[in-house]
């Protein structure tokens, strides 16, 4: 799940104190999105004990008070319990946020780093501590699903001494851990049950309930123990923002007032963007469910089709491993012109050794998937690391009129891969790749991609 991004603009200055009682404010917000009721706004400050909230089109990136980052993605709600970030003792600070409903990005702070033991992170049904990490969570009222982009956390459910008034991580004989290194797995913990599950990262994870927007920062460490920076802007955004903060210092308000930005923003502007969105949003969208459907190494298949296909659901692509299924939905149309690039969001995989019927596990690194609809043909490639090797896959193809990615065959064209899949219509893709790697070994897996 790399992103990739550069540094924006100094949004709100580095690390400058923070107003008694403030945990944070706001970089960037689209769509519905509310603070305690109220309409949220570019750079206003969030207090602790404010509750935020997203409609369905609504995201908002929060820079707490310790340069840290919480992300609302839609539909979602949070409240900031406590933000007291002590710099003078650091093992005084003490950060408590709760995640009500919806998904959220959690990426700690310098001052939560410094007192990892004094940060909690609810959700209705599990506590989530960190070792200085970067993860994310999708919650209801019945089950919570954690993913790690960077470092490591600690996750209980709720019982005995691990309750939700409690502050710093729930850390015990059922509790669990999750690092980064753990590629493509998720915990899940359910309602009354105290040791979360350890499972495959794939339809359930919140990447998938709620995708990040193409500017959220990478979940990669921007190394020297530094917090991420801020989100990368277009021009015009970056434009407008150093205005709105120049003005805010000179004025003393919170909420500056919108001012047209001019049409050139620095020396070398960003360039305009020219590619198009793979396929036209319709109102009740098809959906694209991927998933492995065999046993593979002991491990559970993670996907059953039968109840998808009698619901009306097309087979898109299918190996002996690996399934994908475009759900019923309304008709969309391909674009007839124009390019767009997606990111690899999540994948499953594993190497085949036909000599010792052993399967190994793989993981996947710096995908690049670019479509032209112009041409009606696709590229695609990533690393592919196993047993401390890597394999540059790649492959190309066409693109059907109903989104079909229909690939070359190993070997033709310049391809290390076969691949067969679909584009979705809510700017997503998936395929199933095969490479033989050598005379002995063969790679299979699946991938999810998002614009």
């Amino acid at each position: 799940m790399l992103r990739r991004f550069a540094a924006g603009v100094a949004l709100l200055g580095g690390a400058a104190l923070a107003h008694a009682g403030e945990a944070g404010r706001i970089v960037f917000v689209t769509g519905d999105v509310q603070a305690d009721s109220k309409k949220v706004a570019l750079n206003d400050a969030i207090q602790e004990g404010q509750e935020l909230s997203t409609g369905k089109d609504g995201y908002v990136y929060l820079k707490t008070a310790d340069d840290g980052l919480l992300i609302l993605r839609p539909a979602s709600r949070a409240r900031i319990v406590t933000y007291h970030v002590d710099r003078k003792v650091p093992s005084n600070t003490h950060v408590k946020l709760e995640l009500l409903s919806g998904v959220a990005r959690s990426v700690s702070g310098t001052a939560v780093k410094q007192a990892r033991q004094n940060f909690r992170f609810n959700t209705p049904v599990a506590a989530i501590g960190v070792r200085g990490t970067d993860f994310t969570v999708f919650t209801d009222q019945e089950t919570s699903n954690v993913t790690v982009l960077s470092g490591a956390i600690v996750v209980s459910g709720f019982g005995g001494a691990c309750l939700p008034t409690g502050g710093g991580p729930c850390e015990h004989n059922a509790s669990r851990e999750l690092a980064a290194g753990q590629a493509g797995q998720m915990l899940r913990v359910k309602r009354g049950e105290a040791t979360p599950q350890l499972l495959n990262a794939t339809n359930a994870s919140p990447d998938t309930v709620a995708p990040p927007r193409s500017d959220e920062p990478s979940g990669k460490s921007t190394g020297g123990g530094q917090a991420l920076v801020e989100p990368t802007l277009d021009a015009q955004k970056a434009a407008l923002l150093q205005i709105q903060v120049r003005n805010n210092n000179q004025k003393n308000e919170l909420t500056p007032p919108v001012i047209t930005p001019p049409t050139e923003v620095t020396s070398n502007p960003t360039p305009p963007e020219t590619t198009t969105p793979p396929v036209t949003p319709v109102a009740n969208p098809s959906q694209l469910v991927w998933g492995r459907w065999a046993v593979v190494a002991e491990q559970a298949a993670t996907i059953d089709a039968a109840p998808l296909l009698a619901a009306g659901g097309k087979r898109v692509a299918y190996s002996n491993y690996y399934t994908i299924i475009r759900t019923k939905g309304d008709d969309w149309e391909v674009p007839q012109q124009g390019s767009v690039g997606f990111v690899l969001r999540d994948s499953d995989a594993f190497v085949m050794n036909s000599a010792t019927q052993k399967a190994t596990s793989a993981s996947l690194q710096n995908g690049q998937l670019n479509v032209d609809f112009d041409k009606r043909t696709f590229t695609t490639g990533f690393d592919l690391l196993t047993e401390g090797q890597t394999f540059k896959l790649k492959g190309n193809g066409a693109v059907g009129d109903k989104g079909d990615l229909s690939g070359m065959p190993q070997f033709t064209n310049g391809a290390t891969m076969n691949v067969n899949g679909s584009l979705g219509p809510n700017n997503n893709a998936a395929y199933i790749f095969s490479s033989r790697l050598d005379a002995q070994r063969v790679a299979n897996g699946v991938t999810y991609w998002t614009k």
